[in-house]
């Protein structure tokens, strides 16, 4: 049996000198070792379309173009396995538990496969089903089975039922249940800002539906799917619900239910829905870079539940700063920072050497998809930053890039070593993490320190790099608090909805003091501001996501190293 094990951490390492041993948080995008890709003549790690289940008291998680899945009992340490007799060269992972046993399959596989003990990665293919796109399961209450699919140009969703007890055969024809309407629903129109995109010289503003994922909740059936398409900040997942499995659904006006078009690293669509050993909801969600190639991805993590009311949410409110770990607190949903705020955006810094078109500037840009590299990838390159202040730190995400690396799959050297030190004046350096042993793959690793500690700069030195490639970093993120006054609460929050198409606003405020970035919060009701949009040194969005015939109401906050402010007063789109 072949079987390749990583130890992969979101958060510790034995060689860490200062970091927690059993860490409280994570930080998006989770640090796992993403495969290697070669497409077009570019080496890429990537991941997306994930499913987590809980089986037997374990996490499992898959996800498209990994070469295999992970396994964890607490969401800190995940084990990587490389299945023996699972095909795993198609996207969008199905998975089903019935029993003691789970089932596999996967975008228009026409395969399931079946497992008792995943640990060990030996699968056996026990039926031969149709076509389907992108599929998703439900095994209902009274153990009728479905499978949703759809993923195409302007399509929709459609469900089938399934007897599990005979070879996955269909026992009712497919019904379709949703479809694209972006002309109604702005968030569906497709490219970066939802008004299109150029293709064979036609803007095509069509988007692609898939990604269907369906949740039971209370007797309501919770239908989701993604649009506007994998390659933008702007992919999100809507709701549709119903009392029934497979009829009679209604477009949710608060959809997109889980969207993140904003901050270092965005999107939250393509994503599966699962609850932890406490019973919480979380979300494994696709995110999104789409540089070096269109399906350069991600993966990310965010609470989510319903309200008394039914309305479904995801929590994507400074989604990628430090938060806290599945089974740490009781009531995620409502509030899961850890507190910490960014203290390196923006700041000064220094490298060893710059490589042309890749400043020391992108390393501190809260830009996931802009990139610093050294001129080598030898032993002593390295990247400092001046936090302007003696701050308290309380963790620290390494964002590496893969400058130029010529690495495929999960070969050996697909791993960094190096040394995080800090200083008080740049010139006396005292180690803070030492990662000169490492032998595995931490493409954004991420150290909890186990208690604060003091410092004005923050230096990151090169051993390894991963696959002869560049040392290279996309952001060197330093997390815990400034004595810099927390910024003051925005005045003069304007917002005006175009008359002549609903989907469109422009919302504009007053510069705050202080302030680094801002986050307008919006949503259905005073009461429901559950969608958010992270803006940084900015005083102005554009957003063309709406709905039509919706009434919004919206909030701002402003951040910065210091904390958060107040919010401002609620207004709706028809207040002046």
């Amino acid at each position: 049996m072949k079987k390749l094990i990583f130890v992969l951490l979101f958060l510790f390492s034995i060689n860490s000198v200062f970091a927690q041993t059993k860490p409280q948080t994570f930080c998006n995008p989770l640090n796992l070792n993403y495969n290697f890709t070669s497409v077009g003549g570019t080496n890429h790690r990537t991941a997306a379309d994930p499913v987590i289940t809980l089986y037997k008291n374990d996490y499992y998680l898959f996800a498209t173009a990994s070469g295999g899945y992970w396994f964890s009992g607490d969401m800190r340490e995940w084990t990587f396995v490389e299945p023996k007799g699972l095909p795993m060269e198609k996207p969008a992972p199905a998975i089903l538990i019935v029993g003691d046993k789970i089932y596999y399959t996967a975008h228009r596989l026409k395969e399931v496969y079946e497992t008792d003990d995943p640990k060990n990665g030996v699968w056996r293919k026990v039926a031969d089903i149709g076509e389907y796109a992108d599929p998703a399961f439900l095994l209902d209450d009274d153990r009728r089975l479905y499978l949703y699919y759809g993923s195409s140009l302007d399509g929709g969703i459609s469900v089938v039922e399934l007897d599990a007890k005979n070879n996955f055969k269909e026992i009712s024809s497919p019904v379709h249940l949703m479809r694209a309407n972006s002309q109604n629903y702005g968030w569906e129109g497709s490219g970066e800002d939802n008004l299109g995109y150029i293709r064979n010289g036609v803007n095509r503003v069509e988007p692609y539906i898939e990604g269907s994922w369906m949740t039971k909740h209370n007797g309501t059936y919770y239908l989701q799917y993604s649009a506007p398409g994998t390659i933008w900040k702007t992919y999100a997942d809507g709701v549709y619900t119903s009392k029934f499995p497979n009829k009679d659904f209604v477009y949710q006006p608060y959809s997109p239910f889980s969207y993140k078009p904003g901050g270092f690293i965005g999107s939250a669509g393509h994503a599966a829905t699962f609850q932890d050993k406490q019973g919480n909801y979380w979300r494994i969600v696709t995110m999104v870079i789409s540089v070096a190639h269109k399906f350069e991805r991600r993966l990310g993590i965010f609470p989510a539940g319903f309200d008394v009311n039914g309305t479904f949410r995801a929590n994507t409110y400074l989604g990628d700063y430090p938060q806290f770990l599945p089974g740490t607190i009781k009531k995620p949903l409502e509030n899961n920072l850890a507190g910490w705020m960014l203290l390196s955006f923006g700041k000064n810094a220094t490298a060893s050497s710059v490589l042309e078109n890749r400043p020391v500037e992108n390393a501190f840009d809260e830009d996931i998809r802009t990139v610093w590299s050294a001129n080598t990838g030898d032993k002593g390159e390295f990247l400092a930053v001046d936090l302007e202040n003696v701050s308290n730190i309380n963790a620290v995400q390494i964002n590496f890039a893969e400058q130029d690396a010529i690495a495929k799959g999960r070969r050996q050297k697909t791993y960094q070593q190096y040394v995080l030190e800090i200083s008080d004046d740049g010139k006396q350096w005292k180690t803070l993490v030492d990662k000169s042993q490492n032998k595995r793959g931490v493409p954004h690793d991420y150290i909890e320190l186990a208690a604060p500690v003091k410092a004005r700069y923050v230096k990151l030195t090169n051993l390894h790099q991963s696959e002869e490639g560049k040392f290279s970093v996309r952001d060197l993120r330093v997390f815990g608090r400034s004595n810099v006054a927390k910024p003051t609460e925005v005045k003069n929050l304007i917002v005006k909805r175009n008359p002549n198409d609903e989907r469109k606003a422009i919302i504009k405020w007053q510069p705050s003091l202080n302030a680094l970035g801002y986050n307008v919060s919006f949503g259905i009701s005073p009461k429901k501001l559950y969608s958010t949009y992270q803006v940084n040194q900015s005083t102005s969005l554009i957003m063309n996501g709406l709905n039509k015939g919706v009434k919004y109401f919206f909030t701002i906050d402003a951040f910065n190293e210091g904390g958060i402010s107040k919010k401002s007063k609620i207004i709706s789109s028809n207040d002046r």
